[in-house]
This record gives C-alpha cells, structure tokens and sequence, in this order.
C-alpha cells in the first residue's frame, strides 16, 4: 500500500495510506497525540520498577521515542522492556523523511530516532542500559503463540474500527489480556462504546478519559 508523508497540526509528521485513507497518528498532532495517550494515560500511571510494554503496532516507531525520551526525562528511574509488534514495517526512506529528530531537543533521544529502523528485527536490543526493545514482525493475532514476559502496559495503537474492524473486536482483545498481569493497564486513543463494553466483558475495569487534542475521549483499561 502506499504511503504519502504528512505534517500534522503540531508540526509533527506521518504517514497517510493513500487508498485507505487512514493515518498512523491523528492529523491534529502526531507528537501530542502520542504524549497525552501513551505517556501521560500510559507509562506515568505504572508504578513498578520495571516495566513491560507491549505496543500495537511499532509503525513509525514515535511510540517508542517519545517513551524512551519520558525514561529519559525521569532519570532512568524505571527498567523499560518493550516489544512493538508490527506486520508491515515502514521503509527506511519513509523513517528518514519523517524527520523526528527535529521533536526531541535531547541528543541521545535524536540519534535513536532513525536508527532504531536499523535494529533487527525479532532480537532483543539495548537501546541503554535500563531500556531493551524488541521488534516483532508478525500478525497481532500471533501474539497468542508469543513467548512474552507478563505485560504491565499495552499501547493499542492499531489502525481504526473503520478501516481494520477485526483488531477491534474480542478476539484480539482477549489475546491481549491473557498476556498482561493483573493491575496492568491498556491504553487506547479509541472510545468506541463497543470497544468499552468488550473490555468490561474481558474483566478490566474501563475509565473514559480526555482525549488528545481533536478528539474528545480515550480509553484506560485495568485489568482486575
């Protein structure tokens, strides 16, 4: 599929897939979509010393950046295990055009922003001393047969309902959540009342929070 490089209201780029039109990140900021969900609704509220993350779909890789920049920001104050699973990798020119060294004033943060699409896939890599990531090249439904450690914070950031309906149904979520530990936490920047009910289905409790700029709610999920 064809991918067409965008700017973002805050300045941040993405990519659009032309014949879905469907982008990786909200049009109205990329960058601060990813902060508000993922950090401030996501690692912030985890309390443990070493963390497990589990991240639907790598994509461009800015979930990643901006959560080792937080790691960073918090003095290494936290061990960062994290597996991005992504079925259909970006191209190294399409990472070099999206120019996220330009979003991060910390120099290691910067250097990081290309050249974890260099890493290998399917190996575990240190990207410093407290924080390993793993990138996985498969189909999110193979999670199932996964060998992972028990997961604290999952960012569901699969394409839309709209466009990818199956990754938004309980089939995936229950795989999900036989893979994270009791207390963890899934973050979503979806509020589909679907979505919600399926989550309270599979025993998690579910919090309707502000969403990020353009969208007016999201979701928290803890599982009991």
């Amino acid at each position: 599929m064809k991918r067409q490089l965008i700017t973002t209201s805050d300045g941040s780029k993405t990519l659009l897939i032309n014949d879905l039109q469907e982008t990786y990140h909200s049009r109205h900021g990329a960058l601060q979509e990813a902060v508000h969900v993922f950090i401030k609704n996501g690692l912030n509220l985890i309390n443990d010393y070493e963390i497990n993350i589990l991240e639907l779909g790598f994509g461009t890789g800015l979930n990643v950046l901006v959560t080792f920049d937080e790691y960073l920001r918090n003095d290494k104050s936290h061990k960062i295990n994290y597996f991005g699973i992504e079925k259909y990798p970006i191209l190294f020119e399409e990472a070099s055009e999206l120019s996220y060294s330009e979003l991060f004033p910390n120099e290691i943060v910067k250097d990081l922003t290309f050249k974890i699409h260099q890493k290998e896939w399917e190996k575990t890599v240190e990207l410093d001393s407290y924080f390993n990531l793993t990138k996985i090249q498969n189909d999110f439904f193979n999670i199932r047969h996964m060998d992972l450690p028990a997961i604290d914070l999952v960012y569901f950031d699969c394409f839309g309902a709209r466009v990818q309906p199956d990754l938004w149904e309980k089939e995936l979520f229950e795989i999900v959540a036989s893979k994270m530990k009791k207390g963890g936490l899934l973050t979503t920047y979806s509020s589909k009342g679907s979505v919600r009910r399926t989550l309270k289905e599979l025993g998690f409790e579910v919090e309707k929070k502000q969403g990020p700029p353009g969208k007016r709610e999201m979701i928290n999920a803890w599982k009991k």
